[in-house]
């Protein structure tokens, strides 16, 4: 199977978080195994939270993964210290990503400037408040400012998680304004915005977001990227990601990195169905 370049390493495995909660074991074995599949070029690294990095360790066969198991690790700000000594010290674990959750109890921006001051991997995504937090334009440019990139929480297990077309709109138009790429987290299993039948919750669809990006990318305003947020019609939707060029896709792509997802196995056979997966 080939993976096409605008969905190559689009979805990081985090089987381990809700609502998938898979146990840890199950979810290394399962990782492990989609490495060797056909579809290994969509999958990105493992996503592990903090406070189970020497279990996976433990976990992280050699013989499965004889180069280490590369993870995107999610911490606390306060705890990005630790984890990263800890994952240094397993021996068995390649730092792939830092996902940094910032605290409450302080302003954003200035534990930003902590972060900055710590030995940190290449890439290193801040989650950011929503665009109507007074935080948010402060935050954006002292993100952009230390080179670090965003995440957009894009939805979880309530319907506050759940961004509106107009929220993600303009956080998706501000990060491609600032140069500043950006991955999602949650809520977007599938690749078309749809109505969840079992929870009536809005869930995004990982094509409309490229496609929204895509669109940023190119100059086009808010309304533009709005449109493409909104799209419901697989087929059309399909057929406008298809028509973009390989430059536009590779473009749109360097911005929207990728997204985690509790499901692997659930953007393929989306991908599959609508006819977007190459031979």
């Amino acid at each position: 199977m080939s993976i096409p370049l605008a969905f190559r390493h689009l979805v990081d495995d985090a089987a381990v978080f809700p609502p998938g909660l898979a146990p840890l074991p199950r979810a290394v074995a399962e990782h492990a195994a989609h490495l060797a599949s056909d579809h290994a070029g969509l999958i990105g690294p493992f996503v592990v939270a903090s406070t189970a990095l020497e279990e996976l360790a433990a976990l992280a066969d050699p013989a499965l993964f004889p180069d280490g198991l590369r993870v995107s690790l999610v911490a606390g700000a306060a705890a990005v210290p630790a984890a990263l000594s800890t994952v240094a010290a397993t021996g068995r674990l390649v730092l792939a990503a830092l996902e940094v959750r910032p605290g409450p109890d302080r302003p954003v921006p200035g534990q930003i400037d902590e972060l900055a001051d710590l030995e940190l991997p290449e890439t290193v995504y801040v989650e950011v408040p929503r665009p109507d937090d007074p935080e948010w334009g402060v935050t954006l440019a002292t993100v952009a400012r230390h080179g670090f990139r965003l995440k957009f929480r894009t939805g979880g297990t309530e319907p506050a998680a759940f961004p509106t077309e107009d929220e993600l709109a303009a956080w998706i138009h501000a990060a491609v304004a600032a140069g500043t790429p950006f991955k999602c987290t949650a809520g977007l299993h599938h690749a078309v915005r749809h109505t969840a039948p079992a929870t009536g919750f809005e869930h995004h669809g990982y094509l409309n977001v490229l496609l929204a990006t895509a669109r940023a990318r190119a100059g086009e305003g808010l309304p533009a990227v709005r449109s493409a947020l909104a799209a419901r019609d697989p087929e059309a939707l399909a057929a406008a990601v298809t028509a973009l060029r390989e430059e536009q896709a590779a473009d749109a792509r360097a911005a929207f990195t990728s997204y985690g997802s509790c499901s692997v196995l659930e953007p393929l056979q989306d991908l599959g169905a609508l006819g977007l997966l190459g031979a």
